[in-house]
């Protein structure tokens, strides 16, 4: 059995574990039917199994996704693992808190953007506010938005013939959006119609999910890697791998870089139709551009529950202070950093954006590259350092 099987096999069996853990799973389907075919194998074993093929592998990407599976199936059998220990086996990536230094000083920034009057907190609602969508109305905006960001995906790179998107509206789950990825180049795209969501955040949803994001990243890959060159290891997509990273950070940056101003006031222009109205699209850039730097709050309050103990209660607290969000909003991070299969899944969407954003560096080529091969946790650090 070649090390590629052996590695979806891993992967298969901890997925009998903890629910969602396979994100996808696309290839050879003898494999899986073999897997489903069994018990549950002890989380001891899967570990002893996985350090054994790590042991026989060269040093490279699918050493790396081993090395996340060994970790995650030690955190299964019971090692006492600190969590930075835990995330950084499974992505190659070691948790820093950002800090409350760099949360203030976003919030000076936005203080200087926000209009009108009250505190920040209320500025920033107000200013959502006024370009939300009904949950009803979102999937019909996506789907308008589809095409602005496929013909610029289009003009990077082929898309393999006979990728397809369905977009879908779902409630009740601890992500914002998702997408499934099917195989055979098709993705079921869902949002979380229970989480506010503006105009500019729809855009960024589609390059996130759809194109140049998720859907692409998998399409072309499976294209390929798997049909073209056989590289199997590619059909199955791992929560707990260095493989998230990249992915999320491809979602991440893809929009800004292939997003012009045309595609914008495209995208925008779709937006007005479906009754969002952008007062200031420059100014709403630059708000979203400052709230960036929130985005590590999740982090931060990971750590502070997984390491330093502190309370649920006490860790939406702090992400509604520093990330302006209602309560509701808080304690839907907190239930991400809390849920067995996502708890350490939260540092991809921050370092994947950092290290690809440094690895690509505004050079489209680069980014083609993250899309069509198997680029290692290593090479993106490397270009942060």
């Amino acid at each position: 059995m070649t090390a590629a099987e052996r590695y979806l096999l891993l992967g298969l069996r901890l997925g009998k574990h903890v629910d969602g853990l396979v994100d996808a799973y696309y290839g050879p389907p003898e494999l899986q039917q073999q897997v489903d075919a069994e018990e549950a194998l002890p989380a001891e074993q899967l570990a002893a199994d996985a350090a054994t093929l790590l042991a026989e592998l060269p040093d490279g990407w699918l050493a790396d996704q081993v090395r996340g599976c060994a970790t995650y199936a030690r955190v299964l059998a019971g090692d006492a693992l600190s969590y930075s220990d835990e995330v950084e086996g499974c992505y190659g990536v070691r948790p820093v808190r950002a800090g409350e230094d760099v949360y203030r000083a976003a919030h000076e920034q936005l203080d200087r953007l926000l209009p009108g009057e009250g505190s920040l907190f209320d500025r920033r609602q107000e200013w959502r506010k006024r370009h939300l969508l009904q949950g009803e109305l979102a999937v019909p905006a996506l789907r308008d938005l589809l095409p602005v960001l496929r013909a610029r995906t289009v003009a990077l790179l082929d898309l393999p013939p006979g990728e397809e998107v369905t977009l879908e509206p779902v409630e009740d789950e601890p992500w914002w959006a998702f997408n499934y990825y099917l195989g055979d180049l098709k993705s079921r795209v869902v949002l979380n119609v229970d989480v506010p969501t503006t105009g500019l955040d729809l855009v960024h949803l589609v390059a996130h999910e759809v194109y140049p994001g998720h859907h692409t990243e998998h399409a072309v890959k499976e294209q390929l890697l798997m049909r073209d060159r056989g590289a199997i290891e590619e059909g199955i997509q791992l929560v707990p791998t260095p493989q998230a990273v990249l992915s999320e950070g491809i979602a991440e940056t893809g929009g800004d870089l292939l997003l012009d101003d045309t595609g914008k006031e495209e995208a925008y222009a779709i937006l007005r139709r479906h009754g969002v109205e952008l007062v200031d699209p420059e100014l709403s850039e630059a708000i979203a551009k400052a709230s960036e730097a929130l985005r590590t709050v999740g982090v931060d309050a990971a750590l502070m529950i997984h390491e330093d103990g502190a309370s649920v209660e006490d860790a939406q607290a702090y992400v509604e202070r520093w990330s302006l969000v209602p309560p509701e909003q808080a304690k839907h991070t907190v239930r991400f950093v809390t849920d067995p299969t996502w708890r350490a899944y939260t540092i991809t969407y921050s370092a994947g954006r950092d290290l690809c954003r440094a690895y690509v560096d505004g050079d489209p080529a680069r980014f083609r590259t993250l899309l069509t091969e198997h680029v290692r946790i290593g090479d993106l650090l490397a270009a942060w350092d």
